[in-house]
């Protein structure tokens, strides 16, 4: 391939991964996306795309590709190596930007051929031999001036080894891919802006619509128990108003950190403020004897907190005698009705919507000016 057709070539394999990575919503979408062409543009027989994972501090393959040796899989579930075996990928990025450079991909042989010296070499080496390889490309994937993984490309033993021109082609590659990283990087953080509550870092009312409504359709199908723990946090305006908002703020923060822990001793629920004082818990699959439960423990830390005055919690479930549930907007207008029956009656503990509160949730107001209305009040959406 002549000097021209084999930039053209390779022109057209970075395009190929740039519009193959556009789309991607996770990493391993990214992964996925990028390592075949990445292998195929390096002329390889085998390619693998791994992320240091930190806090365990290891190497975990997202996949491989190409002539896979006994043991590997093409999306792994459990293949990872310790950081420690392989600290190239942090020494070398260190060393580099120590001497004003930029990242850059290296070539090793199963012969410490072009290998750079190093008491970690040998581990290189011995993957290449125990698998039949005979050479290999590293190609640090580095995201916000951090090694966030490594592309990783072999030959088998019989074809030529990896030039100089092929790790400065894999150290374009790489940077391809870390631009496809970031990208999915910033769309969950949208995703976590759009279904978080900024204040608490609970989930938002939205959020919990699209639960709910995937839990409820799990209920109808297959008779899954699902729950809503309402929350009405008492005293907030007297906070507000004699020691300010910012003080507020704390006790916001205070019950929604108290929610979660009580929210964890049901697997499965998701904590949330729904707006102002108002939060909630959304339990699936639990009984609900085990919300009730946990709604006495919130109870109790929420008199712990030391400021406010308490709160008062309503619960509703599919498992009680309170009537069918169907809906999203029936289970929340019985959970309001047990909330409000439960701040009316200044009670300590949780009230649990059964027949008398479903029959409140469903009366008619009793006189116009009546200010209380049940979230989404409709006549036939049971």
């Amino acid at each position: 391939m002549g000097e021209e057709a084999n930039a053209n070539h390779r022109l057209m394999a970075v395009v190929g991964i740039a519009q193959a990575v556009a789309t991607a919503q996770t990493p391993l979408d990214v992964a996925r996306a990028s390592i075949g062409r990445a292998r195929t543009a390096l002329g390889g027989s085998f390619a693998a795309l791994s992320v240091w994972e930190r806090d365990p501090g290891w190497l975990r393959v997202l996949v491989n590709d190409g002539d896979l040796a006994p043991g590997e899989e093409p999306l792994p579930e459990h293949e990872t190596y310790p950081i420690r075996d392989f600290p190239d990928v942090v020494e070398y990025l260190r060393r580099e930007w120590a001497n004003g450079g930029e990242p850059h991909a290296w070539v090793e042989t199963v012969h410490g051929r072009y290998a750079r010296t190093g008491s970690y070499e040998h581990q290189r080496m011995a993957d290449l031999s125990r698998r039949g390889r005979g050479c290999c490309i590293v190609a640090p994937i580095v995201l916000h001036h951090r090694a966030w993984g490594e592309l990783y490309v072999t030959r088998h033993t019989d074809a030529p080894v990896f030039g100089r021109a092929e790790a400065d082609f894999a150290t374009v590659l790489a940077a391809v891919i870390a631009a496809g990283v970031a990208q999915t990087e910033r769309l969950e953080e949208v995703r976590r802006l759009a279904f978080t509550d900024p204040l608490t870092g609970l989930a938002n009312r939205r959020a919990v619509d699209t639960r709910l409504d995937e839990a409820l359709a799990r209920h109808r199908e297959r008779g899954a128990v699902v729950s809503l723990v309402v929350c009405d946090l008492n005293g907030l305006k007297r906070v507000n108003d004699s020691l300010g908002h910012e003080v507020g703020d704390r006790l916001l923060v205070g019950f929604g950190s108290a929610l979660s822990m009580c929210g964890a001793r049901l697997p499965g629920s998701v904590a949330a403020r729904l707006g102002g004082d108002e939060f909630c818990l959304l339990v699936e699959g639990a009984s609900a004897a085990d919300v009730e439960r946990a709604a006495e423990e919130l109870c109790a830390r929420a008199r712990w907190l030391g400021l406010g005055d308490g709160v008062a919690v309503g619960i509703a479930s599919t498992d009680t005698d309170a009537g069918p549930v169907r809906t999203a907007r029936r289970l929340f207008r019985l959970a309001d009705a047990a909330q409000y029956r439960a701040k009316a009656d200044r009670s300590t503990k949780p009230v649990v919507a059964g027949r008398a509160v479903a029959e409140l949730a469903d009366a008619p107001p009793r006189t116009p000016a009546e200010r209380r209305s049940f979230r989404g009040r409709r006549q036939n959406d049971s």
